[in-house]
């Protein structure tokens, strides 16, 4: 959430890094800015109305000590009790408006960083580099489903008895494959400085709030009416709020976190060719990766964490490219994200196994998520986050890309994990 003080002294700056995003939020932050002023008048009669009335209780309290029996008394009993019944009304109106603002503020997506490309749509993204494995393939190339079908990988037909589309059923080698990606990524992030975490795979409202999923993706989120609980998008979202409420100290920093959860999204609306297979699921795994810093290293800590994610990429033998997210591509809460993608040959596409992205304040504003720099100013933390990675597009394209006429290779980085260097018929 763009913090109100910061709206309004950076006011024509933030309007157009905004437009960015393809929408010109110029009218929704003028009238923000109008109840803010309406804000600060009544807060300073309610302050004035309050001062004033502890003067009247002090007078009456030196007149009982020395007079009791003074008529000014009861005059001045009148006066602080309609002064209380004035700020009484204040503080009402008071509190309506501030609640105007707060909605009006969560309407408002993250600030995109100055060096967010211009422009509306995918295409408009910006590839920084790529690396590009020449493979050769004796015969045709088959898509994930087809080599899944074949080789018994995953049961996609009881995975949709069971539940329902978009919940798949790893089965014997392709069950091992899976847990075995799970190890190798925790294994990669925590020898790279990130403490391993194990979260709930629920979060209250208030966990959800504080990390942008409600209200912008409440229609995306699985809740649970009964308990008012929310299965997570991803681990991102236990692990952040666990800082929550906080004020952190400057040697606490920086708190690099990872974590292994399964991943819950409804995809509303989501049909076609571009949901078969894994390619879109409601229940998918994902390694994740956060970080909480100071606000003046988050830049290098972004850069980091592409370096690492990237270095995954490299020693499985993938296919991949980096790109930068335009303004009209870029998430709700993200200020700058780095897609990582990897080549599928099975589909000849480009498919998205990593974002990794700066919130900068946005949602450290939201959290109180707060710490104290070396002067002893309490700040608002930058906070970010990456996949390290999903699973399923990965686990897609190693088949895909490591296919043989009658077997499918394993990675020579994951063979100490699957104790297999191939699955064959």
């Amino acid at each position: 959430m763009i913090e109100i003080k910061n709206l309004s002294s950076n006011t024509t700056r933030i309007v157009e890094l905004l437009k960015k995003r393809g929408t010109d939020f110029s009218s929704d932050i003028d009238t923000l800015l109008s109840l803010d002023h309406r804000r600060k008048s009544i807060q300073k009669n309610s302050d004035e109305k309050l001062n004033k009335s502890k003067q009247i209780a002090k007078q009456i309290g030196e007149l009982f000590s020395s007079d009791i029996k003074s008529p000014l008394i009861q005059k001045l009993k009148k006066e602080s009790s309609n002064l209380k019944e004035e700020i009484k009304l204040l503080q009402a109106e008071l509190k309506e408006i501030e609640a105007q603002i707060k909605e009006g503020l969560l309407k408002l997506p993250n600030i995109p960083d100055p060096s967010v490309p211009e422009g509306s749509k995918e295409s408009d993204n910006q590839i920084i580099r790529s690396l590009v494995n020449e493979k050769t393939y004796s015969e045709k190339i088959y898509s994930h489903w087809d080599l899944c079908e074949k080789y018994k990988l995953i049961d996609f037909k009881n995975g949709t008895k069971v539940t329902g589309s978009g919940f798949p059923i790893y089965k014997g080698k392709g069950s091992k494959l899976q847990r075995s990606l799970i190890s190798y990524f925790l294994d990669k992030n925590t020898k790279n400085g990130y403490e391993e975490y194990l979260p709930p795979f629920l979060v209250n409202e208030d966990s959800a709030f504080g990390t942008g999923q409600l209200p912008d993706k409440d229609s995306q989120m699985y809740h649970i009416s009964n308990d008012n609980l929310y299965l997570i998008p991803t681990s991102e979202v236990p692990i952040t709020n666990i800082y929550r409420d906080n004020v952190l100290a400057y040697n606490d920093l920086p708190i690099k976190c990872t974590s292994y959860s399964p991943c819950f999204r409804r995809e509303a609306g989501s049909y076609g060719k571009n949901v078969r297979g894994l390619n879109r699921l409601h229940q998918f795994e994902k390694v994740e990766i956060v970080e909480i810093q100071e606000q003046e290293k988050s830049e290098q800590a972004l850069n980091n964490m592409i370096k690492h994610v990237e270095s995954i990429l490299i020693e499985l033998g993938l296919s991949y490219r980096l790109v930068k997210l335009c303004g009209g591509d870029l998430g709700f809460t993200s200020s700058l994200t780095y897609d990582f993608e990897v080549f599928s040959p099975g589909q000849n596409k480009w498919l998205e196994v990593s974002s990794i992205s700066n919130f900068k304040t946005y949602q450290s504003n939201r959290l109180k998520l707060r710490y104290k720099d070396t002067s002893g100013k309490i700040k608002l933390c930058h906070t970010l986050n990456g996949s390290s990675l999903a699973l399923p597009r990965i686990f897609s394209t190693i088949i895909e890309t490591f296919q043989k006429k009658n077997f499918i290779e394993i990675p020579k980085v994951l063979q100490k994990y699957t104790g297999f260097s191939k699955i064959d018929l």
